[in-house]
């Protein structure tokens, strides 16, 4: 007798539907084959299910098992095929009625039936949508997650046991109801760094104020202790909040990766990655046997705080080049090629040298100047020139740690960002994948950033003297722009230009 269930492999941040055929054979000889390229996961699958169904009270069919993965020419992989293959086992020995066309099923066994997590829910529930599928039987866990979509009817199974049921007609499972999502609560706790716990760095805040508003990428410089890395961890509490689509495809990432924290199915806040510079390249970048999203995907539509940037190594900031400009990173295996978002606001930190002090006004640098340069060199001119902002942040004077004046809280500022995002989207409504001024292409820039007179002598002047590339030239303009916005101006005056122009002078001696 034959049995089909429809189940769904992820494959990179996509869900792709696999028909589970199970067909049994009373006079075979015993045993399961399973084939539809499994990996080691899936072929080991035939031993839960065993254990599974037997310890669920149903009698495991006598005779051989054949288990079809189709489509077979696409790998499978991870252990969310148990549960499918457990129902179509009961289904083909005639123990079960196999779930409708119209079903996907998804779960781990343990050996006593239970139905444990798998990752990537999210994924499946957008493939079943896609596919024009209405119902999913998810673990009970992982529940919560696939009801984000309310197009599905999502039923939360706790066991085999429990699905063979429902599927026969007995003892119903109740569809899990999720609760409405409100986008206006959408963060819920405190950041943990806010802008008023920062004393003094007036210009640095300004300057985050100013990437936060137009999604911009930055480079710190400054001597060790100066506030750099709290800077970088209180921009969070300046950017705008996730709206709904934007939620669900950072929660996508999240879930595919396996790190959804427990009882969270969707992440509420912007991604803050932090990676170590001693992270693997398929670490920062993705990848692996089976690829999975890498730190600059993790912080997709968050900020990406690279500390201590230049002992991160050539190979990979060279390799960050391709995601600043394209917003995606492409990964090419040999049996395919994958795409993961990586639309991420990029902080580096550094010290001027290796000791870090040159510069300080309160410390002697005892580097050669040799030594600074092969320091400073690490960080190649392509790489420097997708940076929109150059910042120097220097030591902040006694008096202002010590005093007991507060600067201005984050929420101030970022209701003015909010604000600057909000004339960005009515601005580029009409454009697809432009959302902010750092998205802007060239043809945009020359629509939206046009100068007057006074504006482009002052732009030409800076270009000759200090040698901007083409690409900083329209950096520059960017950065005028989001100026402009916080200022709520239609036009680009030569203020807003002038300080744009001052965020691109590099620190550097070299």
């Amino acid at each position: 007798m034959l049995a089909k269930v429809h189940t769904c492999a992820v494959v990179g941040l996509d869900g792709q539907i696999v028909d589970v055929e199970v067909d049994h054979n009373p006079n075979g000889m015993p045993g399961i084959s399973v084939v539809g390229l499994p990996d080691a996961a899936v072929r080991e699958a035939t031993f839960r299910v065993n254990s599974a169904v037997k310890n669920s009270h149903f009698k495991f069919p006598f005779g051989r098992l054949t288990i079809n993965l189709a489509p077979a020419d696409l790998r499978k992989e991870g252990p969310g095929y148990d549960l499918p293959m457990a129902i179509g086992t009961l289904a083909a020995s005639g123990q079960s009625t196999p779930p409708t066309e119209e079903s996907l099923v998804i779960g781990e066994l343990s050996l006593d039936g239970h139905v444990r997590h798998v990752n990537g829910i999210l994924s499946a529930a957008f493939s079943a949508r896609e596919e024009g599928k209405k119902t999913l039987f998810v673990p009970a866990e992982d529940a919560a997650e696939a009801a984000l979509l309310p197009e599905l009817t999502v039923y939360p199974v706790k066991s085999l046991q429990e699905l063979a049921a429902h599927l026969n007609g007995g003892n119903r499972i109740h569809p899990y109801v999720p609760s409405p999502l409100d986008e206006g609560t959408l963060r819920t706790t405190p950041y943990p760094v806010d802008l008023s716990d920062i004393k003094g760095q007036e210009n640095a805040k300004r300057a985050m104020e100013v990437a936060a508003a137009g999604s911009h990428n930055v480079l710190m410089v400054g001597s060790p202790g100066v506030g750099k890395t709290m800077l970088a961890r209180a921009l969070p509490s300046i950017l705008p909040p996730l709206t709904l689509e934007e939620a669900l495809d950072v929660t996508r990432i999240y879930s595919v990766k396996g790190m959804l924290p427990p009882h969270t199915p969707l992440i509420r806040e912007r991604p803050f990655r932090a990676p170590h510079h001693t992270i693997s390249y398929a670490g920062l970048v993705g990848g692996g046997r089976w690829p999975k999203p890498g730190e600059i995907s993790l912080a997709h539509l968050g900020v990406l705080f690279l500390d201590e940037l230049p002992e991160f190594g050539n190979r990979m900031l060279e390799m960050l080049r391709q995601p600043l400009e394209d917003r995606i990173v492409t990964l090419s295996r040999a049996q395919g090629t994958l795409t993961f978002p990586a639309n991420f606001m990029l902080v580096g930190a550094m010290n001027p040298c290796p000791c870090g002090y040159y510069g300080d006004p309160t410390h002697q640098c005892t580097c050669s100047l040799a030594a600074i340069r092969r320091y400073q060199g690490r960080l190649s001119g392509p790489f420097l020139d997708r940076i929109d902002i150059y910042l120097t942040v220097p030591r902040v004077d006694y008096k202002k740690l010590s005093g007991t004046a507060s600067g201005e809280p984050s929420q101030a500022v970022r209701e003015r960002v909010i604000e600057a995002r909000e004339r960005q989207l009515r601005r580029f409504s009409d454009i697809p994948g432009v959302n902010t001024n750092a998205d802007m292409k060239p043809r945009h820039i020359q629509r939206f950033c046009r100068l007057n007179r006074e504006s482009q002598a002052l732009l030409e002047a800076a270009v000759r003297q200090l040698g901007f590339s083409a690409r900083a030239y329209h950096r520059i303009l960017k950065l005028a722009r989001t100026i402009a916005d916080l200022d709520g101006s239609e036009d680009i005056h030569t203020p807003h230009l002038a300080e744009a122009v001052q965020y691109r002078r590099k620190p550097f001696i070299v």
